[in-house]
């Protein structure tokens, strides 16, 4: 059983990040909850932190002009996270980054890769894609990150369908459930040896 030091990326409401922290609060995943990174100011995911006594800090190009990756990275490591979570993180990372901590970045993508993923691929805009190509399936995937877009190993999927009469609100709704499972579902499953990263 490898004990996970979980450090989190996220840039607006980090839902997935408190559906991670609840999990972890309630026994079901055996997890160290070690920092919380933003580099919005006003996300609510910084709130929620400070709410659950997590360290939380602001990282961004106005913070940190010439190396946010660095700070970011320096912050992550002084916390002793091993694996980092990325929860609704609006900005690209860097190899600096996916290097520091071996590969062990995990992502969640609100579709089923590789359809509908890539740049300008994320929140709602993945949803009217989905909605707008009358799909009758799409779900989450957990995958690592790499370099490119969306473009690293998947970890796990998960379906829901979409029906006639979904609209990208519901859609994003129905899918955000399933990820807030998928999520835990993962880290557990690494955590137990089941998954190796």
């Amino acid at each position: 059983m490898i004990k996970l030091n979980l450090g989190f990326l996220a840039s607006h409401n980090g839902s997935n990040m408190q559906a991670i922290i609840n999990n972890v609060k309630a026994g079901k995943l055996n997890a160290n909850l070690c920092a919380v990174i933003s580099n919005n100011r006003s996300a609510i995911a910084i709130e929620k932190a400070r709410n659950e006594n997590i360290p939380a800090f602001i990282v961004n190009s106005s913070t940190h002009p010439n190396n946010s990756d660095k700070e970011i990275v320096r912050i992550l490591q002084q916390y002793n996270v091993n694996t980092v979570i990325l929860a609704g993180y609006m900005k690209a990372i860097s190899k600096y980054l996916i290097d520091s901590f071996n590969g062990r970045v995990l992502n969640i993508h609100p579709a089923l890769l590789p359809k509908y993923g890539g740049k300008g691929m994320y929140g709602m805009n993945v949803h009217q894609a989905v909605i707008k190509n009358k799909e009758s399936i799409s779900g989450a995937t957990i995958h690592l990150v790499n370099e490119e877009y969306d473009k690293g190993p998947i970890l796990a999927q998960k379906e829901i369908s979409v029906l006639p009469e979904d609209t990208t609100e519901t859609l994003a709704e129905k899918v955000l459930k399933i990820e807030h499972n998928l999520y835990t579902d993962v880290l557990i499953k690494i955590s137990n040896g089941e998954i190796v990263i």
